[in-house]
């Protein structure tokens, strides 16, 4: 089933028959200035003052029933947007519960956070997200409300129009981010993205088949060699291309590289012990990739071209699996010995990575990504955030921190790591027979600088590191690495990359 939204439009009086309840996202109860929605809400707080604490359900004079779901104050340094997306959703959820069918979404006007009501009405509509699994197996569960209204605060309908468009975008990753293993095994995840960009202003292109994985991604062939016996489960390589049908120029060329591993049993080196359950959100990186280009789809930017590319793999476990100890020439010609068959998103990615840098030598002003659930080290590091590490040009410019700042704004944080040169001297072969190590045979987790050295590893063995600040064709290179960030099990996934990135470059 396609993916799509819930009937949504604009409201300006609340007590219109459309709707059979208001959900009201605020500091507190005293600070809402409609009294249409205060006083009964007080009446509440009257009879138990710490409802205001959280969310509590008030039956309304005038509107059927008010969810009141509260931010609290706000007013500690560390208090952030979010605020607004966790109220919005908590309070969307306790509407349903309450019976309501058409809820409406109204939230308090705040100077110190400007996009707080973009980002309540995408917390909104993320209580309204239904998987994939359930809205195709399960019809009379495939929608959780009729329609939704937005309270018009006069501004509201441009936010609106850009939240169902960013929405949308996270729609598409987590259906294919949280989807099972078999659901979104790597066929079935380009017919889902041949479905959603059929018709569109993007193209889609996808190369298959273990020889040709051979001779154009020889490291991703590696990874691929045991699944490429099973149809079912053989790789794809999914190219997604958006240019904008305009007569003003580019003025930049955005290139993603997303890590797909449809499921990763750790392959020859397996997730022993209870730990591989889950890891079929190990494809969070590429369904980001697809999210971001339906936003771009939808949004239509005139100046900016966007090349995607989803390696989508399966590191399944056989008699034909890689094994560490093999020795593999990527792309760029770099010879590289396996050290641990369980770092296999590096290895998927990194040969895609190499041909996409070939694009960018023919492109305006590209920038480069990756974007994946990469290491342990990463969520031990940073926690429930992105991890970015900018290449020299991209430091040059200060990329990290300027995402960082849209991702502040828009309620999805990161923080910002850096390659150094001990990452570099990590992945040197100390013997005679490559040039570099995939990886050390200790978990991320239990590694030193364990989310920044596989960076230093991407760059290498693409190529990158010969367009570097002081090269003759510097290119733009930022990694992100979204182990923390993409969410687990139960819950869907986060897409915790879609919104920064559209908001940054469209």
């Amino acid at each position: 089933m396609e993916p799509k939204l819930s009937n949504m439009k604009l409201v300006a009086d609340f007590k219109s028959a459309d709707f059979d309840g208001v959900v009201v996202v605020a500091s507190s109860v005293n600070d809402i200035p409609h009294d249409v929605l205060k006083t009964p809400l007080k009446s509440i707080l009257d009879v138990d003052a710490a409802a205001g604490q959280g969310v509590f359900v008030a039956a309304g004079n005038e509107v059927k029933r008010i969810i009141f779901s509260g931010t609290g104050p706000l007013d500690k340094d560390y208090d952030d947007v979010r605020s607004f997306a966790e109220a919005a959703e908590k309070g969307v959820k306790r509407a349903i519960e309450a019976g309501c069918e058409a809820p409406m979404l109204y939230v308090q006007n705040t100077e110190r956070f400007p996009e707080a009501e973009t980002v309540a009405m995408l917390g909104a509509l993320k209580a309204l997200y239904v998987p994939l699994e359930v809205r195709e197996q399960v019809p009379s569960k495939a929608t959780k409300v009729k329609s939704i209204g937005f309270f018009d605060s006069g501004k509201s309908a441009e936010k609106l129009k850009l939240a169902q468009a960013l929405e949308m975008g996270r729609i598409v990753s987590r259906d294919i981010g949280g989807s099972d293993p078999e659901r979104m095994a790597a066929p079935r995840i380009e017919d889902y993205v041949r479905k959603t960009f059929e018709n569109s202003s993007v193209k889609v292109e996808v190369i298959e088949g273990q020889e040709t994985f051979l001779k154009e991604y020889p490291c991703l062939a590696a990874v691929n060699r045991c699944a490429s016996g099973q149809e079912r489960h053989d790789g794809r390589v999914i190219w997604l291309t958006y240019e904008p049908k305009s007569f003003r120029p580019v003025e930049k060329t955005v290139m993603l590289v997303g890590k797909g591993i449809t499921y990763d049993t750790g392959g020859a080196d397996i997730k022993a012990g209870g730990i591989m359950a889950g890891m079929s959100r190990d494809k969070c990186g590429a369904a980001d990739v697809a999210g971001f280009l339906k936003v771009v789809d939808i949004l239509k930017p005139n100046n900016v071209k966007v090349v995607g590319a989803m390696a989508v793999v399966r590191n399944s476990i056989g008699s034909n699996c890689y094994v560490s100890d093999e020795i593999i020439t990527s792309r760029a010609g770099v010879r590289l010995r396996v050290g641990n068959t369980d770092a296999e998103g590096r290895m998927v990615m990194v040969d895609v990575l190499c041909h996409m840098k070939e694009k960018a030598l023919k492109e305006v002003n590209p920038h480069l990504f990756t974007i994946a659930t990469l290491t342990g080290h990463a969520w031990l590091a940073v926690g429930p955030y992105t991890a970015i590490m900018d290449n020299g040009p991209a430091k040059m410019e200060g990329f990290a921190q300027k995402l960082q700042a849209t991702g502040e704004l828009f309620g999805d944080p990161f923080e910002v790591s850096t390659i150094r040169r001990e990452d570099y001297n990590l992945i040197k072969c100390k013997g005679e027979y490559v040039d570099v190590i995939q990886c050390n045979n200790l978990p991320s987790s239990r590694t030193p600088r364990g989310h920044q050295f596989p960076g230093a590893f991407l760059n290498s063995v693409s190529g990158l590191d010969k367009h570097m600040s002081s090269s003759e064709h510097p290119i733009k290179y930022s990694h992100l690495d979204v182990a923390g960030s993409s969410g687990d099990l139960p819950h869907p996934p986060n897409a915790a990359t879609v919104v920064p990135l559209a908001m940054h470059f469209l």
